[in-house]
Order: C-alpha cells, then sequence, then structure tokens
C-alpha cells in the first residue's frame, strides 16, 4: 500500500544515527511516535498499517519514525537497548524531546487513537 503525498512527509525512518535529529529534535515542534520493528516480527506487519490510517487522521499533529531494529548491522538495536524495549513491536510517543507514553505489540486504531488523545492532551 502506497502511502499518500501527506503521509509521507509524516511518516519517515529512522536509525541510531539520527535519532536524535529527526526524533528528539522534532518532538520538540511535533509529537513523534515511534515504531520499533523487525522484518521477522508479524505483529509489527499487522501493526504498520493501522498506523499509517492513525497519522492520516492527526495529519500534521503528529509524526510517525520507523525503525528497524535489525538495520544497520544490528546498530539500530541498540536504541531499542537504550529505550529498554522487551519485545517487537513497541511503540514510543515523544514530546518536548522526553518519552512520554508507550504500548508493545499490535493493537486496533481504537486503541492507538485513544493512546494518543490521552498523551498529547494531558
Amino acid at each position: 500500500m502506497q502511502p499518500s503525498p501527506d503521509t509521507r512527509r509524516a511518516v519517515f525512518t529512522a536509525n541510531i544515527h539520527d535519532f536524535e535529529e529527526k526524533v528528539i529534535q522534532a518532538s520538540h515542534q511535533t509529537p513523534v511516535l515511534v515504531d520499533l520493528w523487525a522484518e521477522w516480527c508479524a505483529p509489527c506487519r499487522v501493526l504498520t498499517p493501522i498506523l499509517q490510517q492513525l497519522i492520516n487522521q492527526y495529519e500534521e499533529d503528529l509524526l510517525l519514525a520507523t525503525v528497524e531494529v535489525d538495520e544497520g548491522d544490528g546498530e539500530n538495536m541498540k536504541l531499542a537497548g537504550r529505550y529498554q524495549v522487551r519485545g517487537f513491536p513497541t511503540v514510543i510517543l515523544f514530546i518536548a524531546g522526553e518519552e512520554k507514553a508507550r504500548f508493545s505489540g499490535a493493537k486496533p486504531l481504537s486503541f492507538l487513537q485513544q493512546f494518543v488523545d490521552e498523551n498529547i492532551n494531558s
């Protein structure tokens, strides 16, 4: 499924080398969801299109960074370690440079909407 042009700007990949700029710094302007996922992870593949739907709904009020933990010769796995991720997928919401909330596993769109609304508006 090809993302719409609006989604393409709001969804981007990040890695250990650009995480500070693309996620931490960006979250001072706009909340950023970080999807830590792996290619071999079936729940990750279920969650991806649901996250795309979510981003479409929030337009410019929410960004999505995807981090494939097995890329970069395992370097991206260090991000998972830094944030004490125990399983995949794990989604972490960053606001103002700090982790605000997280969840693990594939979830329905209704859960994601409530998760974002509760944490952005609190």
